[in-house]
C-alpha cells in the first residue's frame, strides 16, 4: 500500500503555497522583495555556471533577527535531461547553500553558510563502459561582513567561492583516479 504525503510548498516566485495552507508564515515585504531579486540574480548565476538547470531560493526570517536564506540548484547532465554535453547516461548535481544572517550590527553582518553538494553519474557506452558514481559533500563558512554592498552580494560572493571549493574537492576525490 502506497501513501502520497502532500507538503505544503511555497512558490518563490508568486509567494503561494501549494496546496493552500491557512496558517501559513510568509517572509516580510522586505525579505520577499530581497527573495525575488535574488531569484532573478540566481537564475543568472545558474546559467553562467551550471549552462541550465532548475534554481529556487528562499528566504524567512529567524528568532534572531535575523534571517535565513537557501539557495537551491538542481542541474539534470543526463542525455535525455539538460545535458548540453551528452556523455553520461544519467547524472545529477544538487546543490543546496544554507545562509544565516545575523542581525546588523555597526554595518556589519555574520553570515554563516552550510553548502551540501549531491552528485551522481552513470554512463553506458562502448568508449568507456559501465560506470555509476554518487556521492555529497557539505563545507561550512563563516564572515563577518558589511553590509555597504547589501546582503545579496555577501551571499552571491560566499557561495561562489564556497561552490569552487566544493568543485576542486570533488575534482580531488572522484575524479583523481582517472589520471594515473
Amino acid at each position: 500500500m502506497f501513501f502520497t504525503l502532500y507538503v505544503p510548498c511555497r512558490s518563490p516566485w508568486s509567494n503561494k503555497y501549494y496546496p493552500p495552507l491557512e496558517d501559513a508564515l510568509y517572509p516580510s515585504s522586505e525579505l520577499r522583495k530581497l527573495e525575488v531579486e535574488a531569484n532573478e540574480v540566481f537564475a543568472i548565476y545558474r546559467d553562467q555556471y551550471y549552462e541550465g538547470g532548475i534554481s529556487s531560493v528562499y528566504m524567512w526570517e529567524d528568532d534572531n533577527e535575523g534571517f535565513v536564506a537557501c539557495f537551491l540548484i538542481k542541474k539534470d547532465g543526463s542525455k535525455t535531461g539538460q545535458g548540453r554535453r551528452g556523455h553520461l547516461q544519467e547524472g545529477a548535481w544538487d546543490a543546496i547553500h544554507v545562509i544565516e544572517v545575523g542581525p546588523e550590527e555597526e554595518s556589519m553582518a555574520h553570515y554563516c553558510l552550510t553548502s551540501t553538494i549531491m552528485l551522481s553519474l552513470t554512463t553506458n557506452d562502448e568508449s568507456s563502459g559501465t560506470f555509476s558514481l554518487s556521492g555529497s559533500i557539505r563545507r561550512q563558512m563563516n564572515m563577518d561582513l558589511s553590509v555597504a554592498d547589501g546582503h545579496l552580494c555577501n551571499m552571491g560572493r560566499m557561495i561562489e567561492e564556497m561552490e569552487g571549493k566544493l568543485r576542486n574537492s570533488l575534482d580531488q576525490v572522484c575524479f583523481s583516479w582517472c589520471y594515473f
